[in-house]
């Protein structure tokens, strides 16, 4: 890094416990930090560059991280992840469209614009499928449709917002997840590790009350891990996966502010995620 972007900023407005790992992994290597909270953030176009140009952007809130790295990146800074790869990680059709693009495999998809366009959607995707809202995260609004009358209920639900966007419908087909999926943790282009989120629900996020375990990480896992990642532009992402019954990955999602401290403790520390997120930041080249 040059003189001038020595200081990285961390960007979130909650300290959770991986920012705070985050925050000891910089202090541990020496990094000289700040911790700024994007509340109080304010960019002006025409004012001169900040000094600390290089940001981890670990804000919680979809809106804020979007517009903070769009600001960021306006006045000359260097964010990661980038405006977007968060605009498309925040965003379940863009996600699907770009994993289709870049070839990396993953669940049939649809958009439609009315819940009368969703069902004709559900009849070309087939049941079981999966409904969930285009922007969300924890499983929140994520609904397994049978049938056509759960997923006209379904629809009339997610769609009751009277505004254009709150009308879209993001469908997904239904794959079997045996009470779990995968997630793996990628940084700068290397899958660091796997577990499994195990639950007797169908919704098996840790935040629904799934329970993390140990996975090994297959050369499957790791390549088709490492592609998704590149194929939303993202730099540090947790991608969720599931395995079909010969054990071929299929992405269900990327998310472009992962959470780790769970994926950490299930590791049983072999991986220092946060150590490698410093690692990443102190060897990138600062626009």
């Amino acid at each position: 890094m040059s003189e001038l972007d020595g200081t990285i900023r961390v960007l979130a407005s909650r300290v959770r416990s991986e920012e705070r790992l985050i925050l000891d992994a910089l202090t541990a290597a020496g990094a000289a930090h700040e911790y700024v909270d994007p509340r109080v953030l304010r960019t002006v176009l025409d004012a001169p560059a900040p000094s600390g140009r290089l940001v981890l952007n670990r804000e919680i809130s979809l809106v804020r991280a979007r517009y903070a790295a769009h600001a960021l990146e306006a006045v000359g800074c260097t964010v990661v992840n980038s405006f977007t790869s968060i605009d498309v990680c925040g965003d379940k059709w863009r996600t699907s469209a770009a994993l289709v693009r870049s070839g990396v495999p993953t669940p049939r998809a649809a958009l439609a614009l009315t819940p009368e366009g969703g069902i004709e959607a559900l009849r070309e995707l087939g049941y079981p499928a999966v409904i969930k809202p285009k922007c969300g995260s924890w499983g929140r609004g994520v609904a397994l449709l049978k049938d056509e009358e759960t997923a006209r209920i379904a629809l009339e639900l997610s769609t009751s917002g009277s505004t254009p966007d709150g009308q879209v419908v993001y469908l997904q087909e239904a794959v079997p997840k045996p009470e779990r999926d995968i997630r793996v943790v990628v940084v700068g282009g290397r899958a660091l590790g796997a577990v499994y989120r195990r639950s007797k629900a169908w919704r098996t996020n840790v935040a629904r009350g799934a329970v993390v375990e140990p996975c090994p990480l297959s050369p499957a896992l790791a390549r088709v891990a490492v592609a998704a990642t590149a194929a939303v532009g993202a730099e540090i992402a947790g991608v969720d996966m599931v395995e079909d019954a010969d054990g071929a990955p299929t992405v269900l999602e990327v998310n472009g502010r992962t959470e780790f401290a769970g994926f950490q403790r299930a590791l049983d520390g072999r991986v220092d995620v946060a150590a490698t997120i410093v690692d990443h930041l102190l060897t990138k080249e600062v626009a």
